[in-house]
């Protein structure tokens, strides 16, 4: 019998994936616990257009996702902070800084989780800091550090 599921399921499949199985084991297993479905034209259908959605979702999200790579590679964010003589800081400069410049310089709102930045920057000068923006798509942001007068 062939059956949709509806969650994803050990040992069988993902979920929204087409999969033969015996006739008891989705009798007695797979229906009465909601994970899966009767394979009929209508719910074929219905999972191919819910596919479809998704893969266009990913679509949409991976050229949202260049686009901004763009904006983010042409961009220098400038932050200034107190340092001393040697011209380390005096503290450091977080993602959340870098972030919340990012948009109030330029109106680019992204995540502090997505700015990789291990220690934060603790010296003066032009940093540059990996943003993952998507699975496999990463921009290179620079940040200016400048001393505060």
């Amino acid at each position: 019998m062939e059956v949709i599921l509806t969650q994803d399921v050990k040992g069988k499949g993902k979920k929204d994936q087409l999969v033969k199985v015996s006739d008891g084991y989705a009798r007695n297993f797979l229906f009465p616990r909601g994970l899966a479905v009767e394979a009929t034209k209508e719910s074929i259908g219905v999972m191919k257009s819910r596919n479809e959605s998704v893969e266009f979702q990913k679509q949409e999200d991976v050229k949202h996702a260049n686009e901004l790579k763009e904006k983010i590679e042409q961009v220098a964010v400038k932050i200034s902070a107190k340092a001393g003589d040697n011209g380390r800081l005096f503290g450091s400069v977080t993602s959340k800084e870098i972030g919340d410049m990012l948009l109030s310089q330029f109106h680019i709102k992204i995540d502090k989780k997505k700015i990789t930045l291990p220690d934060g920057i603790k010296s003066l000068g032009f940093t540059k800091i990996p943003v993952k923006l998507y699975p496999g798509i990463s921009a290179t942001l620079t940040v200016e550090v400048v001393e505060e007068k």
